[in-house]
C-alpha cells in the first residue's frame, strides 16, 4: 500500500512539474498545453477520403491544426462543429485543419459522422494503421496538435475544447 501511495504522489509530482515546465505562457484555455520549445515535426503521413497519400510537408507555411478523432469519441462528436466553423473563420489566414481518423473504421462510417454533423469545410482524413497517431504519443482522443508554419509543434490540446473560444481564436491568430 505504502509503495502505490508513493508512485502516485510521484505521478502527481511529475504530472504537476511537466506541466508548469511545458507552458511558456498562461493561457486560460482547458486543456492547452503551450510548449516552451516548439519541436520539428518531420515524416508525418496519412490518406484523405480518396485513400492517397498526404504529407505534412504539402502544407508548408501554414498553420496547421491536426485533429486525431473517432466515430465512437464522445467528446470528438461534441467539438467537430466548432473545429468546422474554426476552418471557415476570416481572423486566421493560412489556416488548414486536418481532421485524422485514428478509430481503426471504414471509411463510409466517417463520412457518415461527418454527414450526420453537417460538417462542411473540413475534409477528411484517416490513419487506420494508428502509426501517426503512436508517433505523436497519443494518450486519448481527442487530441489536437498545433503546428506552426516551420513546421514545429507548439502546442497541443487534450481532450475537447470549444473552438469557436474567443480566447482561443485570439491567442491562435497571433501566430498567423
Amino acid at each position: 500500500m505504502r509503495l502505490l501511495s508513493l508512485k502516485l504522489f510521484l505521478l502527481f509530482i511529475f504530472l504537476s512539474f511537466s506541466s508548469i515546465t511545458s507552458a511558456d505562457q498562461i493561457l486560460d484555455i482547458k486543456n492547452l498545453k503551450i510548449h516552451k520549445d516548439p519541436k520539428k515535426v518531420t515524416n508525418i503521413v496519412f490518406r484523405n477520403s480518396e485513400d492517397l497519400m498526404v504529407s505534412l510537408e504539402d502544407f508548408d507555411n501554414k498553420l496547421v491544426i491536426i485533429n486525431f478523432w473517432a466515430t465512437w469519441c464522445a467528446p470528438c462528436r461534441e467539438e467537430m462543429p466548432s473545429l468546422d466553423i474554426l476552418q471557415s473563420n476570416k481572423k486566421i489566414k493560412n489556416l488548414i485543419i486536418l481532421p485524422i481518423n485514428v478509430g481503426k473504421e471504414n471509411i463510409d462510417k466517417a463520412k457518415k459522422f461527418f454527414e450526420d454533423l453537417e460538417i462542411k469545410n473540413l475534409q477528411l482524413y484517416y490513419d487506420d494503421s494508428v502509426k501517426l497517431a503512436n508517433n505523436f504519443s497519443l494518450i486519448g482522443l481527442p487530441t489536437t496538435i498545433l503546428i506552426n508554419k516551420n513546421g514545429e509543434e507548439f502546442a497541443r490540446i487534450l481532450g475537447s475544447i470549444d473552438f469557436e473560444d474567443k480566447k482561443f481564436i485570439d491567442w491562435l491568430s497571433t501566430y498567423n
